[in-house]
């Protein structure tokens, strides 16, 4: 096993650092070498067919052993493995070859050891949702809210999902809370949204964290990939699925994956600090009826922002109050900030959820028409507040409403204050 370089700090940051970096300088490199073998030579043929029948059962690469193929085992991989076990706090994690592999992994493996039945907390991703509901992967679900997770468990459930912030609407769950209430059935969260910066489940009751890592993690739009955090005893029940249903990811993938857990911190803390700006700039605006950000007053009702979360992330959902209209107005308006599906990049990104990510979610449970999402990347908040101004007043317009658009400049002075001032709709 390849594991993570031991510092003299605990703290995230040089985690994030230096995680899985064990052995890079001793071969006399300062970055990890891209393996990209296909299959590995073998000693002998004993030693070749033990290799592969640890790797396929789904244990870890032994020491003198092959690494055989790299179906069962591939080191740019473990890397990125050890390094996002080492952020939250799991024995270990697999990673896949993007988030609904990751899932689909994990329902496999639930269903296939005589627990098929799911208890799922709304809202989740709608893929998450759609799977789930389809049943597809041999799973029942049984839809609950957080406080009847209790009541939903039967003696054939396998596993409790939730999602929180959700997806979304970035509601805030209370995992001890719901962990308790799932007594010895396994929770597994999806950390997505927060990243092990803001949040990390396994301190909170949680057995299984779930990324999709083309978010945040890989956190440039450039690379698609999924990883299960969680103990040695659920790493080699992926494992071994991963081995014999192929989900794997890519060697590049995994050094990208890898490579962006190395500035996850600074990128999340960031994107959040504008995002929670961006949050108070919106809510006075009339086309708005609802911004929803954790940050703000009273959407954090049972305090967990300083408690289970370290900060209320860089996504903001907003409610226009023109309905669907003027969700699409807005949404097809911004010029700065693209509209298009996934999140977690260093670019701004809005999009409908309703017609989108959670298009295949069942009526009564999906998103509301004038929701929009917005994922917060890295632009100047003034550039960012400009362009979200000009497309809220095109809605306002559209509604009848007055357009109230702020836009904001930055003063000459050697301070560098922010002048703001009030400026007709554009």
């Amino acid at each position: 096993m390849i594991r993570g370089m031991q510092t003299s700090s605990s703290h995230l940051e040089t985690r994030a650092v230096h995680g899985g970096m064990a052995g890079v300088r001793e071969s006399g490199s300062h970055v990890p070498v891209i393996d990209f073998s296909t299959t590995n030579p073998l000693d002998s043929v004993e030693t070749g067919g033990a290799s592969y029948e640890e790797l396929a059962t789904g244990h870890d690469l032994g020491e003198g052993r092959s690494a055989v193929y790299q179906r069962l085992w591939q080191p740019g991989v473990a890397r990125f493995e050890e390094s996002l076990a080492g952020l939250e706090g799991t024995e270990g994690a697999v990673a896949f070859a993007s988030g609904m592999a990751a899932l689909a992994a994990t329902l496999i493996a639930t269903a296939t050891a005589g627990r098929p039945h799911v208890v799922a907390v709304r809202p989740l991703y709608g893929g998450t949702d759609h799977v789930l509901a389809s049943g597809l992967l041999g799973t029942e679900v049984t839809w609950a809210d957080a406080a009847g997770v209790g009541a939903a468990i039967r003696p054939d459930t396998g596993l409790v999902i939730v999602e929180t912030p959700a997806n979304p609407t970035l509601e805030l769950l209370d995992l001890r809370r719901i962990a308790d209430a799932a007594g010895d059935v396994p929770l597994l969260v999806d950390n997505t949204f927060a990243t092990p910066v803001l949040q990390r489940p396994v301190e909170h009751g949680a057995t299984l964290v779930l990324h999709s890592a083309t978010k945040y993690l890989g956190g440039h739009g450039d690379v698609m990939g999924g990883v299960v955090a969680g103990d040695q005893a659920w790493v080699e029940r992926l494992r071994q699925v991963r081995a014999l249903t192929g989900g794997l990811l890519h060697p590049m993938a995994a050094y990208l994956l890898h490579r962006g857990l190395r500035t996850l911190p600074l990128r999340v803390r960031a994107q959040q600090a504008t995002a929670a700006e961006l949050a108070q700039r919106l809510v006075a605006h009339p086309a708005i009826a609802k911004v929803h950000y954790p940050g703000l007053p009273g959407q954090d009702p049972a305090g967990l922002l300083g408690t289970q979360f370290d900060g209320p992330g860089s996504i903001i959902a907003i409610e226009l109050a023109g309905g669907y209209d003027a969700a699409v107005r807005f949404t097809e308006s911004c010029e700065l900030i693209t509209h298009a599906v996934s999140l977690g990049g260093v670019d701004s990104l809005v999009q409908h959820p309703a017609s989108l990510t959670h298009r295949p979610v069942a009526g009564d449970a999906k998103p509301g028409a004038a929701v929009v999402r917005l994922s917060i990347g890295l632009e100047h908040v003034d550039d960012l507040t400009d362009d979200l101004m000009s497309a809220l007043d095109a809605a306002a317009e559209l509604g009848g409403l007055r357009p109230r658009s702020v836009r904001v400049h930055e003063a000459p002075d050697a301070a560098g204050a922010r002048e703001r001032e009030d400026s007709p709709a554009r």
